[in-house]
């Protein structure tokens, strides 16, 4: 099963790339782990990207689809894979069209979560992660069950990232719109989109979801 998880940052993707990788056992793959693999690895495009990074350069579309193409090539792809946060572009999306058609390999589904701008602004807010494993909390909807400790790994550490706050979401909302948008019209003409209602609850959309990839 191989899968695209489309929407505003903000929508839920995450939360629901990791029910799904606990379900199915594929993995996720986001641009930003891939990117950080890679150069950890040293591996040829790796070494291109850091010392694009290392210069001050943003890494080009042609690096991060090398990455993309260089992750699903792994064993752990060879059952599907769950894409969050790329393609991002039209370009991103031709790039990797062209390198599952090398591999013979198709796109099964890409599921655009609808939510409210408004709400993003909210969610994205309040959010916070545990420090040691990554969970996810939120201020108001989602906190720990024993407040100050992790529930999955009892660490008391949190953080919040320096960019979630209502400013700079209306500016990443504002990209998402300019840039990312045009693939619900792109994937809606080859016959793949799904778009499920991202304001219902956590639970509500992983059923959502469950429906549409189970058929």
């Amino acid at each position: 099963m191989r899968l695209i998880l489309l929407g505003p940052p903000g929508a839920g993707k995450g939360t629901q790339a990791q029910r799904l990788i606990d379900q199915y056992a594929i993995p996720q793959l986001s641009t930003g782990d891939m990117l950080r693999a890679a150069v950890a690895a040293k591996t040829e495009v790796g070494v291109k990207a850091k010392e694009v990074m290392d210069a001050g350069h943003l890494v080009s579309d042609e690096i991060v689809n090398a990455i993309v193409a260089e992750r699903i090539a792994q064993s752990d792809c060879a059952n599907g894979f769950i894409l969050d946060g790329y393609p991002r572009t039209l370009k991103q999306a031709d790039a990797v069209e062209a390198m599952l058609r090398d591999r013979n390999l198709t796109l099964d589904h890409v599921i655009e979560m609808r939510v409210d701008d408004e709400v993003l602004i909210t969610r994205v807010a309040g959010r916070y992660s545990c420090a040691k494993c990554g969970s996810v909390y939120h201020d108001t909807d989602r906190k720990p069950s024993v407040e100050g400790i992790c529930d999955q790994c009892g660490s008391t550490e949190f953080k919040r990232r320096p960019d979630d706050n209502a400013e700079t979401m209306r500016t990443r909302l504002w990209n998402y719109y300019k840039d990312t948008s045009p693939l619900v019209g792109y994937y809606h003409c080859k016959g793949l989109l799904r778009s499920i209602d991202g304001m219902q609850s956590v639970e509500e959309v992983t059923a959502a979801i469950e429906a549409i990839v189970s058929r």
